[in-house]
Formats: C-alpha cells, sequence, structure tokens
C-alpha cells in the first residue's frame, strides 16, 4: 500500500484533475453500480455530506438511536443540515421497516418533515451487527411509500457482505446514497467515498468544498484505498475468525457478563467482579493490548488487517491468564 501511495500519480482534486482520485470514485461506483462517486477525508465527512443534501433545515431524519450519524459525529445533523432527529430504538443497533413506518411524521405544519433515514452497517454500537438485505428493502418499500431518501453509513459494509455473501451490487440497487470507508478494516490511513446519482454526487461535491474537504494532491491517499479495495476486501474473514477467537476466550471469564452476539470483526461484552472497563483495559495495555471501555460496564476490541494471527494467540494467552 505504500508503495502504490509513493508511485500515485497526482493532479489537483479540487479541479477534477487527480488521475489516481478519479480512478478510486471509478472503480467504487462500478462496484455498487451507482453513477458516480466523491472521495472524501473522513465517513464523519460522507454522511455528513449525504444527509445535508438530501435534507432542508428543519426537517428530520430517522436512524437508529446508536447510530454514528447520532452519537458520534459531534452533533453534525443539527450544526450542518439545521436538522432534529428521531431516534430510533432498535436492535443492536438496526431498525426495522416497521419501525421506519411508524416513526415517520404526518403531514403537519406542527411536525418537522420526516425525509431521510439513515442505516449503519455494520453497526458499531450494535456490536458489529450485520442488516438482512431483506429488511433493508423492507425499508426501501417504507420509504419509496412515504418520500423518504435512503442513505447507508457502510463504514464497515464490507465486513457486512463479507458474512452474509452479498454483493455491492445489489446495494447499490436499493440505497439513494452509500459511504464506504476506506480505512478501518480495509486497511488504509484515510479516507471515505461517498457514491450517488450525478445530480447529488454534483451537490455533494459543492458541500464537501464549504465543508473544507476540498483536497488538492490527494491521490497519494486515494492510490492506498485503491490498494485497500483491490487487495484488503476478501481477507476481512481473517479478522472475524480472530474475533470469534478471541470472544471465546473471554467467555470462559468469570469477570466477563453479558456479550454481543460477535458477527463480524467487533467484540463488545460487560466486564464483572473485580474489574471496571478501564481496569480491563489497563491491564491488557501492560501487554501492548490496546482495547477501549465505551461505558461503565462495557469493553470494546476491535479486528482489523494490523492484527496477526500470533497477536490474536497472545491476547488470548493474557486473558486466560488474568487474575
Amino acid at each position: 500500500m505504500l508503495v502504490a501511495m509513493m508511485q500515485a500519480k497526482v493532479g489537483d482534486d479540487v479541479f477534477g484533475e487527480d488521475p489516481t482520485v478519479n480512478a478510486l470514485e471509478a472503480r467504487a461506483k462500478e462496484m455498487f453500480g451507482m453513477e458516480a462517486a466523491v472521495f472524501c477525508p473522513s465517513g464523519t465527512m460522507t454522511n455528513q455530506i449525504a444527509i445535508k443534501c438530501h435534507t432542508q433545515p428543519g426537517d428530520e431524519v430517522i436512524c437508529d438511536a446508536s447510530s454514528h450519524v447520532y452519537i458520534y459525529e459531534g452533533g453534525g445533523i443539527a450544526f450542518n443540515s439545521g436538522c432534529q432527529v428521531k431516534a430510533v430504538a432498535g436492535n443492536r443497533g438496526r431498525i426495522t421497516a416497521e419501525q421506519v413506518r411508524e416513526t415517520i411524521n404526518p403531514d403537519d405544519v406542527h411536525k418537522a418533515k420526516s425525509s431521510l433515514v439513515v442505516l449503519e452497517n455494520t453497526a458499531n454500537r450494535g456490536g458489529g451487527s450485520c442488516y438482512s438485505l431483506s429488511e433493508i428493502q423492507y425499508i426501501k418499500s417504507a420509504c419509496l411509500e412515504n418520500n423518504l431518501k435512503l442513505h447507508l453509513d457502510g463504514a464497515r459494509l464490507f465486513n457486512a457482505i463479507s458474512t452474509t455473501e452479498e454483493v455491492p451490487l445489489q446495494y447499490g440497487d436499493i440505497f439513494d446514497s452509500i459511504s464506504i470507508c476506506l480505512s478501518k478494516g480495509l486497511g488504509a490511513p484515510v479516507g471515505s467515498i461517498l457514491m450517488g446519482n450525478f445530480d447529488f454526487i454534483k451537490r455533494a461535491r459543492r458541500v464537501r468544498k464549504v465543508f473544507g474537504g476540498g483536497m488538492r494532491q490527494a491521490g497519494f491517499m486515494a492510490a492506498a484505498g485503491l490498494y485497500a479495495l483491490e487487495h484488503n476486501v476478501e481477507r476481512l474473514r481473517v479478522d472475524h475468525i480472530h474475533a470469534k477467537q478471541i470472544a471465546e476466550m473471554l467467555l470462559t471469564r468469570d469477570f466477563v457478563g453479558k456479550m454481543l452476539p460477535v458477527e463480524t470483526n467487533i467484540i463488545i461484552f460487560e466486564v464483572t467482579g473485580n474489574y471496571t472497563p478501564a481496569d480491563f483495559c489497563s491491564y491488557l495495555k501492560n501487554f501492548d493490548i490496546l482495547c477501549l471501555p465505551i461505558s461503565s460496564t462495557q469493553v470494546r476490541m476491535v479486528l482489523h488487517l494490523d492484527v496477526t494471527n500470533e497477536m490474536v494467540n497472545k491476547v488470548v494467552k493474557v486473558i486466560h491468564e488474568m487474575p
């Protein structure tokens, strides 16, 4: 990946003249069968651009209560788009078509206009949980019936696809816009892509500029994303295997409580007894193992391509030997 970055041909992406950025955008839109794509610095930016393009100030965005766009993007929906959120209590970060239908506001001047549904796949706070394609199709039907747009925060979409054995084209057929992260499990140092139809991406480029996301010789970063899409998608299954190996050991320890089902590369579990989440993470840090306390009771572990089989064996051994 580093070699690809250093050998990248670059230009000015603001003027559409960076050949490597153009190649990355072309590769992504073709994978998903969408009309156009735009390269951005982060997944938060691609999500926020999409929300801005799909809504008007005073509208309402429907999403799960634990969605990244709602709780981890700095209040961006309100700050950037002037919209409010209808936060739905889903199941491990996933909402249903029935919940969407129940949540849509009537055409009433007293109420915000429901205009956009945002799904997150995999769901971070759901422990890397995956939507079923059939449920997404039901949600799309609900959106079409009520003139709502549907956006996918696909930060870990390739993790979901590798688990459910679907293909990107199936998602491109359903969503009005899709954001994918090239970092995270795919291993690029930075960058996300937003996809949609021609008119949507034309607006998205303008909003990207307003948000400060216009980049010059961005091909050095885009080359990493191209390498990731071409070489690192299939190996995501290795991360999922590693996550299950660590989870199996955790569940043997009496200081581990409830654990969310481990579907992909994220492990979220309760810590009880002699350890707090902070204590647990501090103990593992002594062995150069990094994980994150995400609440007063829970710890999150995430697997990625830089975590080798030898490292996983070390994690399992350290957890096994914890007092």
